[in-house]
């Protein structure tokens, strides 16, 4: 399954894919809640998903899908190489990671390994893959699914009474995981709290 908000990258993709004998599109989607529904009905044997779609991101995507369905492999696509970024997506799931100036031989390759049941990205964040293993290991905090979905929704301005509705939890569950947000991250304040997300790349602008 394919899963980019641009419908000319997808027929590109779907063209480049199924020239190959054993690799079947069996569906095109284009934002992050579309994917997951889809990927829960048709259970592709691979999800070539990009990061940046609308709704829920690629990486918000693939855990939920990864989570719910782990028989499905996920190999991201990006024009970043940046290791936080990187980092997220394996944590999250991904299976494989691969940049889009490497759209290719690579992606295939990609796709195949990740079948295999072994992890793949582009030999271009080999020097990447370094910095994640030596920094981001230790400085990007582990935060549960629920944890980046109160994260999120705080980022986006929602109160708590916003966020609860949302999410069909109680107040007080919100202002428990966002008290933990805050321990976890260093803060004590809530500007403070976003900013902190932003440069750990936890959410976007």
């Amino acid at each position: 399954m394919i899963v980019d908000d641009h419908h000319l990258v997808r027929q590109g993709l779907r063209q480049l894919l199924e020239r190959e004998f054993d690799i079947r599109v069996v569906a095109e989607v284009a934002d992050g809640q579309d994917a997951v529904d889809t990927a829960g009905r048709i259970r592709p044997d691979v999800v070539v998903m990009d990061v940046e779609i609308p709704g829920i991101n690629g990486i918000e995507a693939t855990e939920i899908i990864r989570t719910e369905h782990p028989e499905i492999q996920v190999v991201m696509l990006s024009m970043h190489s940046d290791p936080v970024l990187i980092r997220q997506a394996f944590e999250r799931g991904a299976k494989g990671y691969v940049l889009k100036k490497s759209i290719g031989a690579e992606l295939i390759k990609a796709i195949h390994t990740v079948c295999r049941g072994v992890t793949y990205h582009s030999h271009s964040l080999a020097q990447a893959e370094q910095v994640i293993d030596q920094q981001t290991r230790s400085t990007t905090p582990q935060l549960t699914l629920r944890e980046h979905e109160v994260l999120r929704l705080i980022a986006a301005g929602n109160t708590n009474q916003r966020i609860a509705e949302r999410l069909s939890i109680s107040i007080k569950t919100v202002e428990i995981h966002r008290s933990n947000l805050m321990s976890k991250l260093g803060t004590h304040s809530l500007s403070n709290l976003i900013r902190t997300a932003i440069r750990l790349g936890l959410v976007e602008l």
